[in-house]
């Protein structure tokens, strides 16, 4: 399931293991290749960790979870994202003429931090992914809020979250030239925080009739966010922890951007223009 192009920008950022003691130094640990494998069958098919497969060789789901935790608070799955951008940037596969953003609600079975009644789901518990993309639909950034937490609320949130995309010769880039929203974003507070970064908004206005245009450029948003719920494991959030949430959502980002062999393989092949 990883293949040698994924493993090959993965493994140099895992962090080093701890010595085996020489004395009673108990089960070797399982091979880091085989774990990812396990957790990124959970995340594909959404299956309970306790109910992993161990005739697949990946281990157990406890370990895969563990190994989640572990490599996400060390930063792997955000800096393995940022070298991903630089890569597409370098090949000119990155617009940042411009930026598109947008939310989805998701259910929250279980609750935890990061949810809140949903306002769409009759107050049951949910969450939201809150996404900024590219002109052309590649995800720069992806944040976790409480089903009742308005979009609006991410609009600087979200700008401030893209890394800096090194990619091409001169310093990186962190800023769209425009940011582009729907209606649910139209706050001239907002916009005002978001020109003080530089960045020209281009929200479309509530009470103003439709036929705007924006939306052939905003469009590409939902698709991305269409992309990251094809991981099934995204669609409803069953972990109770925030974090380990925002982890598969980051891979998730990754394997998106990743050119190598994929089920998402290609969809965002065809070039952006940025400098």
């Amino acid at each position: 399931m990883v293949s040698d192009e994924l493993w090959a920008e993965i493994a140099p950022l895992l962090p080093p293991r701890p010595p085996r003691r020489s004395r009673y130094p108990g089960r070797k640990p399982l091979d880091d290749r085989k774990v990812l494998c396990g957790i990124l069958f959970v995340l594909y098919t959404a299956i309970p960790w306790e109910y992993l497969p161990q005739e697949l060789g990946f281990g157990s789901g406890m370990t895969c979870w563990r190994r989640l935790r572990d490599w996400n608070d060390a930063g792997v799955w955000q800096r393995l994202h940022e070298i991903l951008l630089a890569r597409l940037r370098g090949a000119g596969q990155l617009d940042m003429s411009r930026a598109v953003i947008d939310g989805s609600h998701i259910r929250a079975l279980k609750g935890g931090p990061k949810t809140g009644p949903s306002p769409v789901d009759r107050r049951k518990p949910g969450s939201k992914h809150h996404v900024i993309t590219d002109a052309g639909g590649i995800p720069l950034a992806v944040t976790l809020t409480g089903g009742n937490r308005h979009d609006s609320t991410q609009t600087t949130a979200l700008l401030d979250a893209i890394p800096a995309i090194g990619g091409r010769p001169g310093p990186p880039r962190r800023r769209p030239d425009r940011l582009y929203a729907d209606r649910g974003y139209d706050y001239d507070s907002h916009r005002e925080q978001v020109r003080a970064r530089g960045v020209t908004p281009v929200i479309a206005r509530r009470g103003t009739p439709h036929g705007s245009g924006l939306g052939t450029h905003r469009w590409v948003v939902e698709r991305t966010i269409a992309w990251l719920h094809w991981f099934r494991r995204l669609r409803i959030r069953w972990e109770i922890r925030d974090d380990i949430h925002e982890a598969f959502l980051s891979l998730a980002c990754s394997l998106i951007c990743h050119p190598g062999p994929g089920p998402l393989h290609g969809v965002w092949v065809g070039g952006g223009r940025d400098g």
